[in-house]
C-alpha cells in the first residue's frame, strides 16, 4: 500500500529508505559466511541463498544439526532467517519461505516418474507462489479457482501448457525432482581444500600462521598423490561475528612444501596489516588451492662433490643400522644388454673400488650415439608377451601382457641392440636354440610404444622372423615401463 495509507492506519509506523545495494551487499556477505557448512553456496536474490550440504551434513552431525547450528549463528548476527533443507532447489525454497517444515524427505527414490511422497505431501497446501512464478501467472490462475499447488498436481498436462506455457509445469517438475535444477555456486571450486575449526578463537598471527602450515601439510599428501602444485592459494579466515577474510598469494611455479606456503602468507599478511582486522577472533580457518599444476617430482643430486661428504656418513649411518650389504648402488657395466648395463654394490666400497661408477662414461656414449631414452623402471627379467605386429620387421598393433589387452596407438622405433659374438657363438655351438631366449646372443628390436588410455611400454622382438623355422615366429618381450 502506499506509505500515507501505511501511516493513516498506524501514525506511529517508522519508515526507512530502502538501500538495494546494501542489501545486495548484505546477502553477499552472508553468503562468504556460509561457506562454512559447503564451497557450494549460490545468491538468490533478493533475499535468498541457497546450499547444497549434499556430501557435507555429516561434518556437523547431520542435516538437523547443521540447520540449527546455521539459524543460531544468524540469530546471534542480529538476523531472522528461515531455512528448509530438500533434496531439490525448488522443494526447499517452497517450504522456506511458505512452509513450515525443517527437513523434507530427502532421502530421493531415484524414480523421476514417482517423486518421494514427503516433498508431494509438503508441496500440496503451499500457495503457486511457492513454485516461483510470475505474479501474473498466479494471479490468472487464481481467477481459475487454482491458488494451491496440490490443485495442479494431478490435473492434464497438455491443456496447462497450452494455455500458461511451459514455464508453470517447468517449475512443478523441478520442485517434485522430475527435472534438474541446477546450483550455480557464486565462487569457483577450488580443486584442492583443507580447514580446522577452533573451540577458541584464535586472533595472533603467530597462530594463524601454525594453521596455515597445519593445513598446507594436509594439502601437501593429496597435492602429492596426484602429482601437483599449488599455484595460487587462498586463505579464508571466517571471524565470529560473521564476516570473512580472503587473502590470496601466487608462486612462480607449482609448490607443495608446507614451509614455503608458510612463508608466502607471512610476507602477505606483512603486506596487508591492519587490513586483516581478527576482532574478536577467527573460528574457522580454510586454505584452498585455486590453480594447481603438474609438479614433476625432482631426483636430488646425491652425487655432487659439494654434498659427497654429507653422503658418505648417510651411507656409513644406514649400513651401520641395516647392515653393509643392505645399502648398495649401481654401478655400469661394459654391456649394451639393457638388464646387464648395471650392477649392484655396497655403497662403501663403491668410491674407493670403482670411482664414479662408469656413469660419466655410459652417460656420454648414450649423448654421442643418440640411444633412445631408457625407461625408469625395468622388469627383473623381460616377460613374455602375445603380440600382433606387422611382419617382416614391423613394429606391434596390439599386444597381451598379463591377461590385459593394450591397443597401441603411438610407436617409436626399432632400437636395434645385437648380442655379443661370444654369446651368439656359444648358442651356435649348442644347437642354435629356438626361438631364442631373451638373455641369450639374440639380436632384439627395441619399440617404445603408447597405447589407447596413454600407459607407455618398452617392448622388444628377439630375433628375426626370416630366421624363424615355419610356424615358430620370434617371441616378443616386455621390458619396462616409462612413468
Amino acid at each position: 500500500m502506499a506509505l500515507a495509507q501505511a501511516r493513516a492506519m498506524h501514525p506511529a509506523l517508522a519508515a526507512v529508505t530502502e538501500d538495494q545495494a546494501g542489501d545486495a551487499n548484505l546477502l553477499d556477505s552472508i553468503a562468504d559466511w556460509c561457506q562454512r557448512y559447503t564451497p557450494l553456496v549460490a545468491v538468490d536474490p533478493p533475499d535468498g541463498i541457497l546450499l547444497d550440504i549434499g556430501g557435507c551434513a555429516h561434518l556437523f552431525g547431520g542435516e538437523a544439526r547443521l540447520r540449527d547450528d546455521l539459524l543460531a549463528r544468524t540469530k546471534s548476527f542480529g538476523l531472522s532467517a528461515r531455512a528448509a533443507i530438500a533434496s531439490t532447489i525448488g522443494t526447499a525454497w517452497a517450504v522456506a519461505h511458505f512452509g513450515e517444515a525443517a527437513i523434507i524427505d530427502a532421502k530421493s527414490t531415484g524414480n523421476r516418474e514417482h517423486p518421494t511422497s514427503g516433498a508431494r505431501d509438503c508441496l500440496a497446501p503451499l500457495p503457486l507462489a511457492a513454485l516461483r512464478l510470475a505474479p501474473d501467472m498466479v494471479a490468472a490462475l487464481a481467477r481459475l479457482g487454482l491458488k494451491h499447488i496440490g490443485d495442479i498436481l494431478d490435473l492434464p498436462r497438455a491443456p496447462l501448457t497450452a494455455r500458461f506455457g511451459a514455464a508453470l509445469l517447468r517449475q512443478l517438475d523441478r520442485a517434485l525432482g522430475r527435472e534438474d535444477e541446477p546450483l550455480t555456486p557464486r565462487l569457483p571450486i577450488p580443486p584442492y581444500v583443507a580447514e580446522r575449526n577452533f573451540h577458541e578463537p584464535i586472533a595472533r598471527e603467530e597462530d594463524v600462521l601454525a594453521t596455515v602450515e597445519r593445513l598446507a601439510a594436509r594439502l601437501q599428501t593429496t597435492l602429492a598423490a596426484r602429482g601437483d602444485g599449488a599455484r595460487r592459494l587462498e586463505l579464508a579466515l571466517f571471524r565470529t561475528d560473521g564476516a570473512v577474510k580472503r587473502i590470496a598469494a601466487g608462486t612462480s611455479r607449482p609448490i607443495r612444501d608446507p614451509q614455503a606456503i608458510r612463508a608466502l602468507f607471512v610476507e602477505r599478511l606483512a603486506a596487508l596489516g591492519d587490513e586483516i582486522d581478527p576482532g574478536f577472533g577467527f573460528d574457522l580457518a580454510r586454505l584452498s588451492v585455486l590453480v594447481a599444476e603438474l609438479r614433476m617430482d625432482e631426483q636430488i643430486g646425491l652425487g655432487t662433490q659439494e654434498n659427497r661428504a654429507e653422503v658418505d656418513r648417510l651411507v656409513d649411518r644406514l649400513s651401520a643400522r641395516l647392515g653393509r650389504r643392505r645399502i648398495s648402488r649401481l654401478i655400469a657395466n661394459d654391456s649394451h644388454i639393457p638388464e646387464l648395463a648395471a650392477t649392484a654394490m655396497p655403497a662403501q666400497t663403491l668410491h674407493a673400488e670403482r670411482g664414479s661408477g662408469g656413469w660419466d662414461a655410459f652417460r656420454r656414449f648414450h649423448a654421442e650415439v643418440g640411444l633412445s631414452p631408457r625407461p625408469l623402471r625395468l622388469l627383473t627379467r623381460p616377460e613374455p608377451i602375445e603380440v600382433m605386429a606387422l611382419v617382416p620387421d614391423g613394429p606391434p598393433l596390439r599386444f597381451r601382457w598379463r591377461r590385459a589387452l593394450h591397443e597401441v596407438v603411438t610407436v617409436e622405433g626399432p632400437e636395434r641392440i645385437a648380442g655379443a659374438w661370444w654369446s651368439e657363438q656359444a648358442d651356435a655351438d649348442e644347437g642354435a636354440r629356438w626361438p631364442p631366449a631373451p638373455l641369450a646372443g639374440a639380436t632384439r628390436d627395441y619399440f617404445r610404444i603408447e597405447d589407447k588410455i596413454g600407459l607407455r611400454f618398452w617392448l622388444f622382438r628377439s630375433g628375426f622372423y626370416q630366421d624363424a623355422p615355419p610356424g615358430l615366429p620370434p617371441r616378443w618381450y616386455l621390458h619396462g615401463m616409462y612413468a
